[in-house]
């Protein structure tokens, strides 16, 4: 079992940014797919990011490539998403997702296990 707790959310100007941090419990956080998805007032959730579970790869929504990006440390046993040049369509609450075994990434039904959510509001 995983439990995780985001933080990091907050105002911010557009062009701004944040860094958003996800903390996790359990001995098994290196063997999960980590991911961020957002979800928009009145709009679905939707993928951000992805990370596999070295940290070798990672994977982006074309909205936030170049922009954002993800890392993990799996001593420390947290992801992290670094955003830069925000813009005020990426206004949402952020989610931390961890999911096992076989992962399609942008899916949100491939991860098991789901903080709380942390709200970003980037200001115009």
């Amino acid at each position: 079992q995983v439990q995780l707790v985001e933080s990091g959310g907050g105002l911010v100007q557009a062009g701004g940014s944040l860094r958003l941090s996800c903390a996790a419990s359990g001995r098994t956080f290196s063997s999960y797919t980590m991911g961020w998805f957002r979800q928009a007032p009145g709009k679905e959730r939707e993928f951000v990011a992805a990370i596999s579970t070295s940290g070798d790869s990672t994977y982006y929504a074309d909205s936030v490539k170049g922009r954002f990006t993800i890392s993990r440390d799996n001593a420390k046993i947290t992801v992290y998403l670094q955003m830069v040049s925000l813009k005020p369509e990426d206004t949402a609450v952020y989610y931390c997702s961890a999911g096992s075994g076989r992962i399609y990434y942008q899916a949100s039904a491939s991860y098991e296990h789901w903080g709380q959510g942390t709200q970003v509001t980037v200001s115009s």
